[in-house]
């Protein structure tokens, strides 16, 4: 969660992002050739992708499948009847000179997501951003830049065409954000939900997921939108907050000179903080789109769209409203939780088995998800069930383990798995929460320091910490805190 970042109060940005989602389908749009990514490159090529005469298209149908699912997900209205259309341009990389894509009839239109951001104390506060359309299309190829020259960079282009033809799904966005922050999380919502679904798994350093800004800047009040701008080559949602905050900035001081906004594309430059002129910024009629022939138009039952729409998952908006409502937890633990739906499953399996939702959302976030950013590991890969990890916050509700105990031998269940109450009992590790047998063991601790308990007494009151830690020790960590903290506070006051 991002907290907004106003522009100068007397100008307003106008912020709008289109996306690209690679889908996860093994082969690609209009052919059998694999979608895997790292390949040697010109690999995973054939003759439609590369796009040799006689050769047709064929839609695969799992690209309509996850185009529709993600139509749905963002709330928007689903095509009875949509088409590809051809867009011409020439580059290196686009082998048959003109990308198939949606113009007119685009799969889906006219939706929304909603977005959670903090405002200045801290609270949540929530925005819907509007879906503009979303559009099936193949990917381009990819330039590898080599070479070096001290004065123009790069000496020589290579293509690879592995990615050409891979299934995208671009989405456009209304301009409805205001700030970096806003589009920084609007991104990432969008990446959550395409992971909740399994159409994207949104990788943004394979290329999965490519956002392009587009951003103006207009005094307050001015309904007329400004000049936009479009800023590409963000690896990061960092990256989208800090180049969009730059640009507004950068427009905001343009206008006050009295400069002209011009129309164009400008890419970040992480190493130097700042957008740089790219290109001119192309028009829609510079495209000369037309129907593409060697494909027919789309139509989805109302059947299909029915049984596409009941296999939808409980998107992350839902789980957080869900989390704090009826599991009370707060809008920071719903939204971590949530941000992967595999620790979400994971932390609700382990509700289900009766952990308290607080509680288990504790260890899910700190010890447990440190453990799998210190090995590198998914929740998927540890060994401890969520029904253990229950049964490990019973164990500690009813004293029979401290939490200091829980945390000792969680490493061993993580990594082997197995019950955590069978685990203490064959340790010997089970709390002692005996007020008789802990006095025993606190009047020898007491014994054994006549100078720190002299020194307690005569006002060195943090000392009592020294002899909870000697009882500690004495019982390899197996005293109850609490208790054993009351006990001590009324013995070493004599």
């Amino acid at each position: 969660m991002t907290t907004a970042a106003p522009v100068k109060t007397q100008y307003e940005a106008i912020i709008g992002l289109e996306t690209h989602c690679q889908l996860s389908t093994k082969t690609k749009i209009f052919s059998n050739s694999s979608t895997e990514f790292g390949a040697t490159p010109n690999t995973n090529i054939d003759q439609i992708c590369m796009g040799m005469p006689g050769v047709l298209p064929v839609l695969n149908e799992k690209v309509l499948e996850y185009a529709v699912k993600a139509g749905l997900a963002l709330n928007c209205e689903i095509a009875k009847y949509s088409k590809f259309d051809r867009k011409q341009y020439f580059y290196p990389d686009l082998p048959k000179n003109y990308q198939i894509s949606q113009y007119d009839l685009p799969i889906a239109e006219r939706g929304w997501l909603e977005i959670e951001l903090t405002d200045a104390d801290g609270n949540p506060v929530r925005k819907k951003i509007g879906i503009t359309r979303l559009h099936m299309e193949e990917d381009a190829g990819k330039l590898v830049h080599g070479g070096s020259d001290r004065l123009s960079g790069s000496t020589y282009s290579l293509v690879d065409y592995n990615r050409a033809g891979v299934a995208l799904v671009e989405i456009v966005s209304e301009p409805d954000m205001r700030s970096g922050s806003e589009a920084a999380e609007y991104a990432q919502e969008l990446r959550r939900i395409m992971r909740y679904l399994g159409v994207s798994d949104g990788n943004m350093q394979e290329g999965s997921l490519r956002c392009d800004v587009n951003i103006s800047v207009r005094p307050v009040g001015q309904e007329e939108f400004g000049t936009k701008v479009e800023i590409k080559n963000m690896n990061s949602f960092n990256a989208i907050g800090r180049a969009i905050d730059y640009e507004i900035e950068r427009q905001i001081a343009a206008v006050e000179a009295g400069e002209k906004i011009v129309q164009e594309t400008r890419l970040w430059e992480e190493g130097s903080q700042q957008t740089i002129s790219m290109r001119s910024k192309e028009g829609s009629s510079d495209y000369r789109y037309f129907p593409e022939p060697d494909l027919p138009p789309i139509e989805v039952s109302k059947e299909q769209l029915a049984a596409w729409k009941s296999q939808l998952p409980e998107l992350p908006a839902q789980k957080r409203d869900r989390y704090e409502s009826k599991l009370e937890l707060s809008a920071y633990d719903a939204r971590v939780l949530t941000d992967d739906r595999a620790v979400a499953e994971y932390f609700e399996a382990a509700v289900a088995a009766n952990a308290n939702p607080k509680q288990a959302a504790n260890w899910v976030m700190g010890d447990i998800a440190a453990y799998l950013n210190a090995n590198k590991l998914s929740i998927t890969d540890i060994a401890i069930t969520p029904e253990a990890l229950a049964e490990m916050v019973k164990l500690i509700e009813d004293k029979t383990i401290s939490s200091k105990i829980a945390k000792d031998i969680l490493p061993d269940i993580l990594s082997k798995g197995g019950s955590p109450k069978e685990l203490v009992e064959s340790k010997g590790l089970i709390q002692i929460s005996d007020p008789s047998a802990l006095e025993a063991i606190i009047d020898e601790a007491i014994a054994s320091h006549p100078k720190e308990l002299e020194q307690y007494r005569k006002g060195k009151t943090k000392l009592q910490g020294f002899f909870v830690g000697q009882v500690m020790k004495k019982t390899s960590g197996r005293a109850d805190p609490k208790l054993t903290n009351q006990l001590l506070g009324k013995k070493l006051k004599g």
